[in-house]
């Protein structure tokens, strides 16, 4: 399986944890963030995260079944 980085750009100052995964297609809608995030590992700049209001900001890293998020 091929890891890959992806960058987002925020054109706001923050963006949720849910949010996230559903721009990133992980997940179609916030119900399915809660239960994806219940049941796989998700880590916020190297620390598990289970919250999908969790708030993230420019230069955070979201790393999800191997894959990283950069966010710009």
């Amino acid at each position: 399986m091929n890891k890959k980085t992806h960058t987002i750009t925020l054109h706001t100052d923050f963006i949720t944890l849910g949010q996230i995964l559903k721009l990133s297609k992980v997940v179609s809608t916030g119900g399915e963030a809660k239960a994806y995030l219940a049941s796989k590992m998700v880590l916020v700049n190297q620390i598990q995260e289970n919250r999908r209001g969790r708030k993230l900001y420019k230069g955070d890293v979201v790393e999800l079944e191997g894959d990283k998020i950069l966010l710009q």
